[in-house]
């Protein structure tokens, strides 16, 4: 069984009080390249293979503007998000479970990027496929 996945971004949080004491720019917001809603397909098969390519052009939904989008046909993952969620999403790909045991679901979790003041919280599904 080969696994095909949907990431979705769930929310994004901002600790403002964290960015003003430790931020250069203490008014930077939250994260620029995501927003909640993001929908991105994951494949690994003998004509794509989105891993190798940090996700980049694996969105497939947004409300903004897809070419500002990390993920969208321009740019690939942040690699503060890629760091985080990569294992996850190789995991998936190989066909394997995500945090068996301890998840509701064997074939979803939820993780973030490492971003302290301003983190963005996704969901990784696997899609099964024969």
């Amino acid at each position: 069984m080969n696994g095909d996945e949907q990431v979705t971004v769930l929310d994004k949080k901002l600790y403002p009080e964290l960015q003003q004491q430790y931020c250069a720019d203490p008014s930077s917001g939250v994260c620029p390249r995501y927003n909640a809603g993001d929908e991105f397909e994951f494949y690994r098969d003998d004509v794509r293979d989105d891993f190798w390519h940090m996700g980049i052009n694996t969105l497939t939904k947004t409300t903004g503007d897809a070419d500002a989008v990390a993920g969208g046909p321009k740019l690939p993952f942040c690699s503060e998000v890629w760091d985080a969620i990569s294992r996850c999403i190789y995991t998936v790909l190989q066909g394997g479970s995500i945090m068996k045991g301890w998840r509701k679901r064997e074939n979803e979790t939820i993780t973030c990027c490492s971003d302290e003041v301003r983190p963005v919280i996704f969901n990784i599904e696997r899609i099964d496929c024969e």
